[in-house]
């Protein structure tokens, strides 16, 4: 324990050595190299985000967490601080600017997303009524709902009479999100609905074939696909979603496609994406019970993740919900 702590506080002395040096021999603070080395997008913001927080000025630590107004008085506080002249270096206040704007936004972005998640469905508020009920007109625009507590919620993928035991986990953050996909994406939604009431298995490649018995062959082609309840896998993705941005996993989609703050129909069009994505994965995976949705799951979040740790990557659907992404 005590070699590790000696490592890191050696490693922190080197590394402030060797800006130090950059310094002298570019004339050009970190802030600099890296607005003028690295292309804009997720590479550049995020060698920002961490050269601030890593700062021994406390200027720069701060600025990470400041509000959004304030962002263009940091900017000349960082330049003052820095001897930078603007009107030397005009390019710089602008990429500093643009690169403020996506690390202080992802972070309002997580407390807005918090606050929908703490936020409880409650039966008696006629906006979360009226949310549920559009939820139902959108998915099921051609079936009238009988009554508010139904069995017909079940057809939608609720598990009984009253969905709103089942918004508990994530509060009415998996509302809205159920809501904006039906919403937004009508179709696609609808046709996921179907899906999952109605799978139908995977085309089997003939290296597959090849693996199989007689046997084993003739009972996985009589097999039927498994399905799964859309309201609740939904509630599940919204969790997956809220997991990744708070770990900081989204900040390379954010970073790539939101040319300023990402807002929270930025995470509400990567919900559909991850909504997207997962019915496709679970048709290719074609489980063999519902009990093996968690292990779906985890494969399913380590491929995302995977897919993240690219700093050009981009979660870009291409579909209805999609249409005011930006990639920059």
């Amino acid at each position: 324990m005590l070699f590790q702590v000696c490592l890191y506080f050696y490693c922190k002395f080197l590394w402030r050595c060797l800006k130090f040096v950059m310094r002298k021999l570019t004339g050009r603070c970190e802030l600099q190299r890296i607005c003028y080395s690295t292309k804009p997008g997720a590479s550049r913001t995020m060698k920002i985000e961490t050269s601030l927080r890593d700062s021994k000025s406390k200027l720069l630590q701060t600025s990470v967490s400041v509000h959004p107004d304030a962002i263009e008085k940091t900017i000349e506080d960082i330049m003052e601080l820095k001897k930078i002249n603007p009107d030397i270096n005009p390019q710089l206040g602008i990429s500093l600017q643009a690169c403020l704007l996506q690390i202080v936004g992802y972070r309002n972005l997580i407390a807005d997303v918090e606050k929908l998640r703490r936020e409880p469905y409650d039966s008696d508020n006629p906006q979360h009524e009226e949310m549920l009920l559009k939820l139902w007109k959108f998915l099921k625009p051609n079936t009238p709902l009988e009554s508010r507590i139904s069995k017909q919620w079940c057809e939608i993928g609720f598990q009984g009479d009253d969905p709103k035991t089942d918004f508990r986990g994530m509060g009415l953050l998996g509302l809205y999100n159920l809501q904006y996909f039906a919403e937004r994406d009508a179709a696609a939604a609808q046709q996921v609905l179907s899906d999952s009431l109605h799978p139908k298995c995977r085309d089997i490649t003939k290296e597959e074939t090849s693996k199989f018995s007689k046997a084993e062959w003739e009972k996985k082609r009589m097999d039927k696909a498994i399905g799964y309840s859309f309201a609740i896998v939904g509630i599940n993705i919204t969790d997956l979603a809220y997991n990744l941005l708070v770990s900081g996993a989204l900040k390379t989609h954010f970073y790539n496609i939101a040319p300023e703050a990402p807002t929270l129909s930025h995470f509400q069009q990567t919900f559909c994406y991850l909504m997207h994505e997962f019915h496709k994965f679970w048709i290719e995976e074609d489980p063999t019970d519902i009990m093996e949705f968690n292990r779906v799951r985890e494969k399913f979040r380590k491929r995302i993740i995977k897919q993240l740790r690219n700093p050009d990557m981009a979660l870009c659907p291409h579909f209805a919900a999609s249409e005011g992404l930006i990639n920059m």
